[in-house]
C-alpha cells in the first residue's frame, strides 16, 4: 500500500519535477544567477559635473587680396577728408620747407642755410579768389613793355611750371586776356621732341613758356633754354589733379622742380633779377 501511495504522489507532480536533487538544486541557482544579474546595481556616474567650455570663434587669416582691399579704404578715406576739407593755398614758407624736408637727408646745416631764399624774391602768392590771367596781370602790371624790350632767343621772359601736359594746355587757354600778342611755347613732352624745341627756341622770340618740369630741366641740360633772362618763374601750386594731389605732392614732380632751382634759379633769385609765384 505505501507503494501504491508512492505511485500516486509521483503521478500528482508537474512533469519535470521527478528530477533528481542535483538537478532541482542547479535550477534554482540559474535562478539566483539570474536574479542576482538583475539586480547587481549599475555603476553610478560620476558625480563630478562638467564645466561648460569656453567657445573661441577663430579669425579666418588675411589674405594678401584682403590687405589689399584694406589698404585701398583707406586710401580712398583720405581722399574723402581732402574733398571735404577746405583748400588753403601755398605759401613761400610753403616751398620753403619742402626744400628743407627734401634736402635735410644729404646737406649739411650750412648748406641748408644756403638754399633758404629772401622773402624779397617772392610775389604776391594767389588766395584761391584769381584766374589765371588776372593773377599774372597782378603780379607782372607792365608785362606789355617787357614783352616789346624782349629780343634774346632760347630764352622766355615768364615761365610756368605745372604738373602735366594736359594741365599746360588749360593754363594756356586760360591766359588769353594776359598775353596778348606775346609768342607762347608749350614746353612738355607729350607729342614733341626735345629736339624739335631746341630747334623752335632756336629760331624764334618768345616772351611765355608752359610746361612740365621735366621737359624744362632738360632742355636747360641741353642748353635749349637759357634762364638768365627769366624775369617771372611761375608755379601751378594750388591746382589738385583727379586723385586730389597738388604738383608738389608727387615725388617725381617735386624732385625735378628742385633740381631746376638748383641749375640756376636760386642764385637768380638771390641777385633779385628772378621773382616766384605761386597760383
Amino acid at each position: 500500500m505505501a507503494d501504491d501511495l508512492g505511485d500516486e504522489w509521483w503521478k500528482t507532480q508537474p512533469a519535470g519535477a521527478a528530477s533528481s536533487p542535483e538537478a532541482s538544486d542547479g535550477e534554482g541557482g540559474g535562478d539566483t544567477a539570474m536574479m542576482q544579474q538583475e539586480r547587481a546595481p549599475v555603476p553610478a556616474l560620476s558625480k563630478k559635473t562638467e564645466q561648460p567650455k569656453e567657445c573661441f570663434l577663430i579669425q579666418p587669416k588675411e589674405t594678401n587680396e584682403d590687405a589689399t582691399k584694406t589698404r585701398k579704404r583707406k586710401k580712398k578715406k583720405i581722399t574723402d577728408v581732402l574733398a571735404k576739407s577746405e583748400p588753403k593755398p601755398g605759401t613761400p614758407e610753403d616751398l620753403q620747407k619742402l626744400m628743407k624736408d627734401y634736402y635735410s637727408s644729404n646737406r649739411s646745416v650750412i648748406e641748408l642755410e644756403e638754399l633758404t631764399l629772401p622773402d624779397s624774391c617772392f610775389l604776391k602768392a594767389n588766395d584761391l579768389t584769381h584766374s589765371l590771367s588776372s593773377y599774372l596781370k597782378e603780379i607782372c602790371p607792365k608785362w606789355v613793355k617787357l614783352r616789346k624790350n624782349h629780343s634774346e632767343k632760347k630764352s622766355v621772359l615768364m615761365l610756368i611750371i605745372c604738373g602735366s601736359a594736359i594741365r599746360a594746355l588749360e593754363l594756356i587757354r586760360s591766359m588769353t586776356a594776359f598775353r596778348g600778342d606775346s609768342k607762347v611755347m608749350k614746353l612738355f613732352a607729350k607729342h614733341i621732341k626735345v629736339q624739335e624745341q631746341v630747334k623752335l627756341l632756336e629760331k624764334r622770340v618768345v616772351h611765355l613758356g608752359v610746361g612740365t618740369p621735366g621737359r624744362i630741366k632738360e632742355l636747360i641740360k641741353q642748353g635749349g633754354l637759357n634762364l638768365n633772362p627769366l624775369k617771372f618763374l611761375v608755379f601751378d601750386w594750388n591746382w589738385r589733379d583727379q586723385k586730389l594731389r597738388r604738383m608738389m605732392d608727387i615725388p617725381e614732380i617735386r624732385k625735378e622742380v628742385f633740381e631746376i632751382l638748383e641749375m640756376g634759379v636760386l642764385s637768380l633769385c638771390k641777385s633779385e633779377s628772378l621773382k616766384l609765384g605761386l597760383f
